[in-house]
């Protein structure tokens, strides 16, 4: 099993944090071009709610379903149902910290099915592809909970 962490603060209150996360529409905002995400089914977070879509990396669609526990103000989980991946469970953690700020770490337990049929997600959810997009994440969560 592989593991990746990412961390970083964010200038805004755990409450707005969490309802940006909490909101549906989210997952396009925080999806780096040139990847398109495609909503196909997606239920309001909640604890055993479903998220239907596909993430188009050019012309090649990658579908995937993910399923919500854990859920509340402190965060989620995601666990892919079906998708690209062998396994995926990607665990988002926010904590309150002073003056406002709120820390947010990202933890993703994941592995690639063996030989050709995980060619494309070893490629597509490598560690630097990994790095790559919670880096963007970072970038899109400042820009949506920030002020000032």
């Amino acid at each position: 099993m592989l593991e990746f962490d990412y961390t970083f603060t964010v200038r805004a209150p755990l409450s707005r944090v969490s309802a940006f996360h909490h909101d549906t529409r989210a997952l396009r905002q925080l999806t780096p071009p040139p990847i398109v995400v495609q909503m196909h089914d997606v239920e309001p977070l909640g604890e055993g709610s479903r998220s239907e879509f596909t993430l188009w990396f050019g012309p090649l669609p990658v579908r995937w379903v993910a399923v919500h526990s854990d859920v509340g103000k402190g965060g989620f989980t995601d666990r892919q149902a079906s998708g690209p991946m062998r396994h995926w469970v990607h665990t988002h953690r926010f904590t309150a910290e002073e003056d406002g700020v709120t820390r947010i770490s990202e933890h993703v337990e994941y592995a690639h099915h063996p030989g050709w049929r995980g060619l494309l997600s070893r490629l597509l959810f490598s560690r630097p592809a990994l790095w790559l997009l919670f880096s963007y994440r970072r970038f899109a969560t400042r820009r949506a909970v920030q002020t000032g």
